[in-house]
Parts: C-alpha cells; sequence; structure tokens
C-alpha cells in the first residue's frame, strides 16, 4: 500500500524543494477548518478563528470541501501547467496568477477533487463536457449540504465567474491572517529547502528522503520513490507531455499529513510536514501497524498480552495458566514478536517474554498518523 513516483532516467537537478505560499494557506485553512487534526496548532486556530471577519468565515464554508476533508490540486497549480517551470512561485500574488493560467476543465476537476478520489488515478470525464460526470460532481456535493452544492452549480455553470471570487476569497485570507502568519514560517522553511537541497546534492536521494519523512523511501536501482501511506497510486516524474520534474514543498501546518500529487496530467509534488513530533524509534510503517492490530486482534493474544504486560513469563507457564499447549502459545509469542510488540531475554536455561508496553502504546498514536498521512 502506498504512491509510488517514477523517477527513471530522471536528472538529480529536476528534484526541488521549494516553500510555496498558496498550498501553506491551503493547510492553514484545512487546520482552521478540522483543529482536532492539529492540536499542537490550537492556539493559533483558535486566536485566528476568533479574529476571523463572519462574512469571511461564512464565505470560506462554500468552498471547504477543497481543504477539509481533501486538499485540492488548485493549490498546487505550479505542477499542472504544461511546460511551465514546475515550481512554486515566490509570493502568493504570483502563485494566484498560475492558477489563473489553468485552463477551465483543470481548474474544475481539481476544485471538485472530492467528488472521484477513487477514480483519481484513473482519470474521468469533464463535469463541464459529461453529463453523468457533473450529476456525480452535484450529489457529492448535495451530500456535503447545500451551501457545496451550490457552489458547485456556480463553478459548472461559471468557472470564470469562481476563479474570480476564489481569487478575492484567497486574496481575503491573506490580508486578514495568512500575511503575517508566512512572514514569519517562510524564513524556516526556505531554510530547509535549503538544507534538504544540500543533504540531495552531497549525500543523495536517499538521505535526502530520510530527512524528508520516514514514510518515503527509494529503492536500490533509485528508479521508485515509495510514500506509505494508506492509500495506492503511482505517476512519473518524468512525462513529457507535462513536464519533467519533482518537487517537495516543506510545510509547517500540514502535520501529520504528507500529501503526494499524484494526479494523472500533474507533475508530482510531495509536501512534507516540519518539525514532525516523532517518538524516539520513529513512526511505524503502515505495514506495520497492520501487522500489530492483527497481532493483537486474536483473542488468545489478547489474553496472553494481559499476563504479558504484568511480568516475563515463560512458554511452559503461559500454557499451564491458559491451559493450551506449548507449541500453540509458541506460535502466538512469534506472531507478537514478528509485530514488535513482544521482547524476550534469556534467564539462565529459560526464555522469558515480555510485552513491550510502550510499543503497544504508540499504536494508537501510530494509527492516527497513518490513517491522517
Amino acid at each position: 500500500m502506498g504512491v509510488t513516483i517514477d523517477i527513471a532516467g530522471l536528472p538529480e537537478r529536476r528534484i526541488s524543494f521549494s516553500p510555496s505560499p498558496l498550498a501553506e494557506l491551503c493547510m492553514a485553512l484545512h487546520a482552521l477548518s478540522q483543529p482536532a487534526h492539529h492540536p499542537a496548532l490550537a492556539s493559533w486556530t483558535a486566536a485566528t478563528t476568533a479574529a476571523l471577519d463572519p462574512s469571511l468565515a461564512d464565505r470560506l464554508l462554500e468552498a471547504d470541501f477543497m481543504w477539509r476533508s481533501s486538499f485540492s490540486d488548485i493549490f498546487m497549480a505550479f505542477a499542472g501547467i504544461p511546460d511551465g517551470t514546475g515550481l512554486p512561485a515566490a509570493t502568493l500574488a504570483a502563485e494566484l496568477d498560475v492558477v489563473d493560467r489553468l485552463d477551465d476543465e483543470r481548474f474544475v476537476m481539481a476544485a471538485l477533487e472530492h467528488c472521484w478520489m477513487a477514480l483519481y488515478d484513473e482519470g474521468m470525464p469533464s463535469p463541464l463536457t459529461d453529463p453523468r460526470a457533473r450529476a456525480k460532481a452535484l450529489e457529492t456535493a448535495a451530500a456535503r449540504g447545500p451551501r457545496q452544492l451550490d457552489f458547485s452549480l456556480r463553478l459548472l455553470d461559471d468557472p470564470s465567474g469562481v476563479r474570480v471570487w476564489m481569487r478575492r476569497l484567497l486574496e481575503e485570507c491573506d490580508e486578514a491572517f495568512f500575511a503575517e502568519t508566512w512572514r514569519r514560517i517562510e524564513p524556516g522553511q526556505s531554510a530547509d529547502a535549503r538544507h534538504k537541497t544540500e543533504v540531495l546534492r552531497h549525500k543523495g536521494l536517499p538521505a535526502a528522503l530520510k530527512e524528508v519523512s520516514s514514510a518515503l523511501s527509494v529503492d536500490e536501482a533509485r528508479t521508485t520513490i515509495t510514500a506509505d501511506k494508506m492509500v495506492n497510486g503511482s505517476t512519473t516524474a518524468t512525462d513529457a507531455r507535462i513536464g519533467t520534474g519533482l518537487v517537495f514543498v516543506p510545510t509547517n501546518f500540514g502535520w501529520p499529513h504528507l500529501l503526494v500529487l499524484h494526479a494523472p496530467g500533474w507533475r508530482p509534488v510531495v509536501h512534507y510536514p516540519l518539525g514532525t513530533p516523532e517518538l524516539a524509534s520513529g513512526p511505524g510503517s503502515v505495514e506495520l501497524l497492520q501487522r500489530r492490530m492483527e497481532a493483537l486482534a486474536h483473542p488468545m493474544r489478547m489474553r496472553l498480552c494481559r499476563s504479558l504486560a504484568r511480568a516475563p513469563y515463560t512458554t511452559s507457564e503461559l500454557a499451564a495458566l491458559y491451559g493450551i499447549t506449548a507449541p500453540e502459545v509458541s506460535r502466538h509469542l512469534s506472531v507478537l514478536k514478528k509485530a514488535g510488540l513482544m521482547h524476550t531475554r534469556r534467564q539462565g536455561r529459560y526464555a522469558q517474554h515480555q510485552l513491550d508496553l510502550g510499543a503497544v502504546a504508540r499504536i494508537g498514536s501510530d494509527f492516527i498518523e497513518g490513517i491522517l498521512r
């Protein structure tokens, strides 16, 4: 499970690290709409929400499905312009100019991305020209509420008018709270981008990916980058039709989300969080998390864990305690050990087993990070 990026033959100079004010505005709006996802930002979200003009807050609700439950590719428009630079602009105004360069079909498909997430990799007909796609988009928007339905109708009937409305909305967000926030965080993001560029140039891609996120890896041949996420997808950084290149964009508002733009016909982008509050051992992979949850789901292993959490036991002691055979106990212990949930140590000629309470405790936070990543 995960998203793969084909980089076979991609020159290293086409891999870039760069901040994006528009992408960060998207994440800031997401944090405001989903504060429970970002407890570390509680002070900022509470203060910003309290200071928002009621009219602006009301209008943000009309388009909030572009940043609340999914992240519209509109906010990374630089990746969707054929033959463009493929890089974010330095200012929000310049990035909004790039959004204006998106053709209506790309703009509308990206704005309504939440309507067909399951078909993201396959693409689908444009709702501007295909009646069934239009009906699907409106049906999905209606399920989210009358405001979203009204916005979607306006978008499909008058894309140009909605473009003007949306640009002004984002400019008002900049005036209300984002400009000051961006002035504060941009220097750190630029410094991080420079640092990771240096790591890439001097230590290579594996080292750079390790610094970006433990959820990213590259194969030995350096042809495929894999993002460990609870979603399947694939894209390429070498499509000459849109332009070659791969961009890594830092975010202060994004944790725990590690986003990978892998839309058909768009350059890939990895949006990675800064200052991830990881535990000393680092977050577990999705595969490891699945193994751990499956290991603990078995009734007998749950009962064994009750004892193993309190004190070390030998296989024979557990067999006698629970009335099962020693080989059965060994099989259950083997599953727990492969999942990294149990320690074994020798005490004379006996092997004593005990539950790793720290690993078990991390399942909750690892699960939350895994499903939000």
